[in-house]
């Protein structure tokens, strides 16, 4: 335990200042509403369908939300990889609880500050639709294939778009799609300014720069929204002190392991405590922003992950390497099957086929032949950690995945 860590976080107010409260207060009394939210009448959509059209019912991010829910990507983050993926043991985090986590907590930020909480849940619930099975492990082994077959870059938040945008055809509104975009958790700021993006021509540009340039790209993203910006530092206040419960619970570290000596108490004082810090600092501002002390002990507990939890245990520590081969094995065959067309390998039946039916309810197409690599992208970024074990493990039984069990056989 570092006594002058746990002295500095005892520093971290949990409550609102009397200042900020009374602020509060008095502007509900007189039904203030905030200047910088997103409303409901700005929402842009790439076709004017009548269908999509909001109404008192259904405002256009409540849309947003049910399409997003309706899809089978969404379906499928229960079987996708959070942080552990061979563990059988249920109480760990799946990412279909994660992006619930990232929703729900952004939403009680965004209710203290006035934003647009439909809009806030529908970027929080569809911001990871484009992650990989087997979670940034999958996502780093499909990036390096692509980029040295194709030179070009996937990261799971541009695949999300690509998800919501094209492979499914749902006309989701701009906000949405800029949000799941620029949400990257992994790229911490203390201050969100808005991009001043404005329209989709400017959007797609954004994104195949993200295709085009990678981490340069990337690293440059910026919401266009305060509700973007919101669940964007919800994203890492999520999986910074949940990741540590999961950690303890699989039996990777012990609770005193930590340097802060909350183990897996410390997902509760983050989100109390960062919650309010994030209040305090951006209510009533047009950005989104934190005190110094705040964003330096995320970045402090976030640091600490890395060391002990996501480079020593999930895959990224135990199975990286036989993880690294299956997603070649599985690139390889199923580029040659559809340089071949042929029409029975699972990439024809289980993908492609189910993505036409989808696009021809909106009168599109999928584009599968105009970039083989991109299709396979897409397929094997569809996949659930149990669908990619047991298709890799059929086609290639050479390969051996850890057997999940819940019974110990010993």
């Amino acid at each position: 335990m570092n006594e002058k860590l746990r002295a500095r976080l005892s520093d971290l107010p949990d409550t609102l200042s009397p200042e900020i409260l009374a602020r509060m207060e008095a502007d509900r009394a007189a039904g203030w509403r905030n200047p910088f939210r997103t409303d409901d009448s700005q929402a842009l959509r790439r076709e004017p369908r009548e269908q999509d059209a909001s109404s008192l019912w259904r405002p256009s991010f409540v849309r947003d939300t049910e399409k997003i829910l309706h899809l089978p990507a969404y379906n499928r983050y229960n079987g996708k990889t959070q942080v552990f993926s061979f563990r059988s043991n249920d109480d760990l985090s799946r990412r279909g609880l994660h992006v619930q986590l990232v929703a729900r907590i952004a939403r009680d930020i965004g209710y203290a500050l006035g934003l647009n909480g439909d809009l806030i849940e529908a970027i929080g619930l569809g911001h990871d639709l484009g992650h990989t099975p087997f979670g940034h492990a999958g996502e780093r082994c499909l990036n390096d294939i692509f980029h040295a077959r194709t030179g070009r870059s996937f990261f799971h938040n541009v695949h999300s778009v690509r998800v919501m945008d094209t492979l499914y055809g749902r006309n989701i509104t701009l906000q949405t799609l800029d949000g799941a975009l620029t949400h990257n958790g992994e790229y911490e700021q203390r201050v969100f300014h808005l991009s001043g993006l404005r329209d989709f021509p400017e959007f797609d540009r954004i994104v195949e720069d993200c295709y085009e340039q990678g981490d340069l790209a990337i690293g440059r993203l910026r919401p266009m929204t305060l509700e973007g910006c919101v669940v964007r530092i919800s994203d890492i206040i999520a999986y910074v002190g949940r990741d540590r419960q999961d950690a303890i619970e699989a039996g990777l570290l012990t609770d005193d392991a930590f340097e802060d000596g909350l183990g897996g108490r410390y997902n509760s004082w983050i989100l109390s405590h960062a919650s309010v810090d994030i209040i305090e600092h951006s209510y009533g501002k047009d950005h989104i922003e934190m005190s110094e002390e705040m964003f330096a002990e995320i970045r402090r507990a976030k640091a600490e992950n890395y060391d002990k939890i996501y480079r020593a245990g999930g895959v990224e520590g135990e199975h990286a390497d036989e993880l690294r081969y299956a997603f070649n094995l599985m690139y390889e065959h199923f580029l040659g099957d559809l340089r071949a067309g042929d029409e029975n390998s699972y990439i024809f039946r289980h993908h492609i086929r189910r993505i036409e039916r989808q696009l021809a309810y909106y009168d599109k197409i999928y584009d599968w032949e105009g970039d083989l690599d991109q299709t396979v992208v897409d397929y094997i970024a569809s996949m659930t950690d149990g669908y990619f074990t047991e298709l890799a493990t059929t086609l290639f039984p050479e390969l051996h995945f850890p057997r999940r069990t819940y019974i110990n056989e010993r």
